[in-house]
């Protein structure tokens, strides 16, 4: 039997408060009801018969998918904690449920969440999100077929997926009392001087120490684009793009002109830019904040030490371009000649 896909929307994606202080567009729960319905659509067409799905108090997917004949949903989580927990826990729960691949729809903090449940979860990422360097810009129809065939085994994972780079944080030192997890980001990992973990107010330029990047693209949004202005770096390219940072206003080296949020450009001094080969580590002590994909999530206290270095051992990105190259005669019948 085709093996379930999942299908994790993350119905707060594309709606906080950074809407009020950024030019951000919103995504809105009817936007995402549309994405899932195609992904769906495209998935059956490709043979699959059950989605598996978190729970979410909107009920994006039942609602999207509640007129489509052929597709069995399987709910995997019930109760909420209305954080990003709720997106771990879920892909946990796919995991388990034995999805072959999952589409996820949300942004870099919403993937960075499922990877910490799945580190290696085979996905496609769909924008929906504020910061979108993670996910891909694609017609989710495709999405969804390019998932079925996964699902199908009519292509081979290994030939269209490829981990992704992530950026490992380890902390050392301290109190008893204060936390050593280790963390991870999927695009950025950020050392700012501010006092609000959880804060999703702009970053102010003056506060910020240093960043390690997986990819930087002058193309792109945030601290992506501030490395790409000046060093660009894909995601298949090897390595992290490592800056140290100074107030621009004080600084006569390198400064770049970069645009930080949705409509808003800020001058970044940058003291120091390099490239950290795998494995190689830089660390910075506190007291600091860690924001990682553009939230401020980790306070790292005064004796406490962030060692950050970069990984290819992330989630399993599938190509959906490649899938369907690979894939495109389960949809022929017949001598094309």
């Amino acid at each position: 039997m085709t093996a379930p896909i999942g299908v994790l929307v993350n119905p707060r994606s594309g709606g906080d408060v950074r809407r009020a202080v950024a030019a951000a567009g919103r995504s809105t729960i009817e936007d995402k009801m549309s994405i899932v319905r195609r992904i769906v659509l495209g998935a059956r067409a490709a043979g699959v018969r059950q989605i598996v799905v978190n729970h979410d108090p909107h009920q994006i997917v039942r609602r999207a998918t509640e007129t489509i004949k052929g597709v069995e949903l399987i709910k995997v989580t019930e109760d909420l904690l209305f954080t990003e927990e709720d997106s771990t826990r879920a892909a946990v729960a796919m995991r388990e449920a034995g999805c072959a691949a999952v589409a996820v729809l949300g942004g870099d903090g919403t993937n960075r969440a499922v990877a910490k449940g799945w580190p290696d979860i085979p996905v496609i990422p769909l924008s929906t999100g504020t910061n979108n360097a993670f996910p891909e810009f694609i017609e989710p129809t495709v999405a969804g077929t390019a998932l079925g065939l996964v699902a199908q085994g009519v292509v081979e994972l290994g030939k269209v997926a490829r981990p992704a780079k992530i950026v490992r944080v380890e902390v050392a030192g301290g109190s008893p009392d204060q936390s050593r997890e280790p963390d991870i980001a999927l695009i950025d990992a950020v050392a700012v001087e501010d006092h609000y973990v959880g804060s999703l107010e702009l970053f102010d330029p003056d506060t910020m120490r240093l960043a390690v990047l997986t990819r930087a693209d002058p193309a792109s949004i945030g601290f992506a684009s501030v490395g790409g202005l000046v060093h660009p770096l894909t995601a298949s390219q090897d390595g992290a793009l490592f800056m140290r940072f100074v107030p621009a206003a004080t600084h006569d080296g390198l400064v770049v002109h970069a645009p930080t949020a949705p409509g808003h450009h800020d001058p970044i001094g940058i003291s120091e830019l390099r490239v950290l080969n795998e494995g190689e580590t830089v660390s910075i002590e506190g007291p600091v904040l860690l924001a990682f994909d553009g939230e401020r999530k980790r306070r790292i206290h005064e004796g406490q030490t962030a060692v950050l270095s970069m990984r290819r051992d992330g989630p399993l990105v599938i190509d959906p371009h490649a899938v369907m190259e690979q894939g495109r005669h389960h949809f022929v019948r017949g001598d094309k000649n």
